[in-house]
């Protein structure tokens, strides 16, 4: 599922809080900051469509991340090779270089980059 660019927003500082309140959530927005009433709505949109739970104490709410942050990246990526490469990595991997106007070395160092970060992820599992 698409987050809109608000709720991304409050998913991204929930990753990084961990849990919190709208207090806290709000405090993290730089200058001007959203009004309370905002972040709450939005909070409460995230816990419908099933990304952020609460738990309750009295009347106060602390809200938690139900998605990971590698989950929901991982279905955006994967959503974005299909629905514009066709499925092919190489075609994704091929326009990324050339956007960014990366070198014949900057993709070996990116390839053995990938080839390490492989070999640590077989070694974990």
């Amino acid at each position: 599922m698409q987050l809109t660019r608000a709720e991304e927003q409050i998913m991204q500082i929930l990753w990084d809080l961990g849990e919190g309140l709208v207090r806290d959530i709000r405090d993290r927005f730089e200058d001007p900051k959203p009004a309370r009433n905002t972040v709450s709505t939005v909070v409460r949109v995230l816990e419908k469509k099933g990304f952020v739970g609460h738990k309750a104490y009295g009347n106060v709410y602390v809200y938690f991340p139900l998605i990971s942050k590698s989950e929901y990246s991982g279905s955006q990526l994967f959503g974005l090779l299909e629905s514009y490469f066709d499925n092919s990595f190489p075609a994704m991997a091929s326009f990324f270089a050339k956007e960014k106007d990366l070198s014949v070395q900057d993709l070996d160092e990116l390839l053995e980059d990938t080839k390490r970060e492989l070999k640590m992820v077989k070694k974990s599992k």
